[in-house]
């Protein structure tokens, strides 16, 4: 079993900063590539960013290149999500995810249906 708990959120003003983590508990062996995504009301699920199990490799929504940052600690089992430059789009639920599968990519990592493991999601809200 493997639990994903977030933090990190909170409400702020446009062009403000969070960051979020993500911590993992039990089976986290069982964890490889790990993501955050959001979700507004009435929308969809949508990809934020994703990271390989090393931390080497990362992929961002197309919507938070060069805003967001997404890192690893592996020796503690969390994932954190760097905000920068939050605009009042960036205001959703936000979900930490881990994937089982070894196998890591930019198509892969985009879809929520790669993702076993999902917490139960932090509230961003940014204010103009």
């Amino acid at each position: 079993q493997v639990r994903l708990v977030e933090s990190g959120g909170g409400s702020v003003q446009a062009e403000g900063s969070l960051r979020l983590s993500c911590a993992a508990s039990g089976r986290t062996l069982d964890i490889n590539a790990m993501a955050w995504f959001r979700q507004a009301p009435g929308k969809e699920r949508v990809f934020v960013a994703a990271i390989s199990r090393g931390g080497s490799t990362s992929y961002y929504g197309d919507s938070v290149k060069g805003r967001f940052s997404i890192s690893r600690d592996n020796a503690n089992n969390t994932v954190s999500l760097q905000m920068n430059s939050l605009k009042p789009e960036d205001t959703a639920m936000y979900y930490c995810a881990g994937d089982a599968d070894i196998y890591f990519s930019s198509t892969r990592s985009g879809r929520a249906t790669s993702y076993e493991y999902w917490g139960r999601g932090t509230q961003v809200t940014v204010s103009p």
